[in-house]
């Protein structure tokens, strides 16, 4: 996409800047590519240094910062606080987004047609194969749904995307937690795969009658039509940069180990219910005092002047009340030669 392509040039352009600027090396998660792109960019004009980030993939991250062949990894997916703990790492969020339902159906506009939890994955499952289905038609009262085959588009590669729409499914469906699961793949029980959020936008723009879920940024950026869905305080939301922070700033960081935080299901009365953090991952004990502390000046700095930047790109910044705590994290975990890093 140009704006994608546009972040990469501007990103190429900051990573070679002088070669006596300080250099942040990280990796990971393909979805926040174009925001931290941005950022170190901007971070660079403001400051001279550069990140150097690498969208490789969720897994790729997580391996290379736990080798310590990075300074920061990115994970779509959180761990667990044992992972975390194990691999010696602090977690904290850096984006919020969204993971949407889009269909491609005539007639049917950007928030015309609603969906709970259980229908979705009934339809997942390949239980309801019809748009004229009983139940689609008694969500949609006055919707004109044709008595069309439903195509099913789904992810064919591993992804942040995939964990976050079947962790939700999960969460709505006792069947769907029984028979499929959630992870970043799974098997899926009907429908046709496309490579990355954009190849599933390709094929829900290009099919008749068929539904898929991408992340936020493309259902706008492709112009595709998107369902509202039930939320767990029983009402029907839209997706929008509003909904999704309401599924953050509802949820318990606090009181989750690791801050691993899941934002599917969320409480709160206009909470979208499938959204979804990304997450940075930096290693509690570190040997390079300078450089640990280049690295959480950029997140830090990002936190504090890249909220712009981050709804610009279709992302949700993370609220302050959520990156005060993760500040007090670095200060309480992150140690270079037995001494605080952050806060000093």
């Amino acid at each position: 996409m140009k704006k994608i392509l546009l972040l990469t040039i501007i990103f190429l352009a900051a990573a070679l800047g002088t070669a006596s600027a300080q250099l942040i090396n990280g990796a990971g998660a393909t979805f926040p590519y174009p925001l931290y792109s941005k950022w170190a960019y901007e971070y660079n004009r403001a400051t001279g240094v550069r990140v150097n980030y690498q969208s490789i993939g969720s897994g790729g991250g997580i391996r290379q910062v736990t080798a310590g062949t990075v300074d920061f990894g990115a994970s779509d997916a959180p761990l667990g606080a044992k992972e975390v703990e194990d691999a010696g790492l602090v977690q904290f969020p850096m984006a919020v987004g969204g993971v949407v339902p889009v269909v491609n159906l005539a007639g049917v506009g950007p928030g015309s047609l609603k969906l709970t939890g259980d229908v979705l994955a009934d339809i997942f499952l390949g239980k309801i194969t019809k748009w004229n289905d009983e139940h689609i038609a008694a969500l949609n009262p006055g919707v004109k749904l044709p008595d069309a085959k439903i195509t099913v588009v789904h992810r064919s590669d591993g992804s942040g995307t995939t964990w976050i729409f079947a962790n939700y499914l999960s969460k709505t469906s006792p069947e769907w937690k029984g028979r499929v699961g959630f992870g970043t793949a799974v098997n899926w029980p009907a429908g046709v795969g496309g490579k990355g959020n954009e190849g599933v936008a390709m094929y829900v723009k290009r099919m008749k009658n068929s539904i898929g879920y991408v992340e936020y940024a493309y259902a706008v950026q492709n112009k595709l039509a998107y369902a509202k869905l039930g939320n767990k305080a029983g009402n029907f939301v839209e997706p929008s940069m509003e909904s999704f922070q309401a599924a953050a700033s509802n949820a318990d960081w606090k009181g989750t180990p690791g801050f691993g935080v899941v934002l599917t299901e969320q409480p709160g009365k206009d909470s979208w219910p499938i959204a979804g953090a990304t997450f940075i991952l930096v290693k509690k004990s570190q040997s390079d005092c300078k450089k640990v502390s280049e690295v959480l000046k950029f997140f830090d700095w990002a936190y504090r002047n890249g909220a712009d930047m981050a709804r610009s790109l279709d992302y949700v910044p993370v609220p302050p009340a959520v990156y005060g705590l993760m500040e007090a994290a670095w200060a309480s975990e992150i140690r270079c030669d037995s001494q605080p890093v952050w806060g000093k």
